[in-house]
């Protein structure tokens, strides 16, 4: 098994007033379904209100984040799956309750963790 991140920048999720009620019906009902098939691991999404720390090797912290990384939002979900191909159509699922795209990404395999 595998650990899939799924997710979606906060912009790439366009959604009306009116639509609200709905996409998080769906989206919560796509995450149980998950949870009931035993592959849900973790999901959330980033809270733009509290802004980002970068702490050093010497415990120093300091404002932002590394001056090369891209803006880090929008909402995140952590699968354990046996292959891509699962991820792909947990993705599916999870694309078409948020009405917006999902980037899948493999988390690289570790013994320890």
């Amino acid at each position: 098994m595998t650990h899939f991140l799924i997710s979606f920048p906060s912009a790439a999720m366009v959604v009306s007033d009116e639509d609200f009620p709905d996409v998080v019906r769906e989206a919560h009902a796509v995450i149980q379904e998950a949870k009931d098939a035993g592959v849900y691991v973790f999901g959330g999404g980033i809270d733009e209100d509290v802004a980002p720390v970068l702490v050093a090797g010497d415990g120093t912290v300091t404002q932002g984040t590394y001056p090369q990384a891209t803006r880090l939002d929008g909402g995140y979900t952590i699968l354990d799956l046996p292959s891509r191909e699962a991820a792909l159509e947990w993705a599916k699922k999870i694309a078409a309750s948020c009405r917006c795209a999902q980037e899948v990404r493999a988390f690289q395999y570790d013994p320890l963790a």
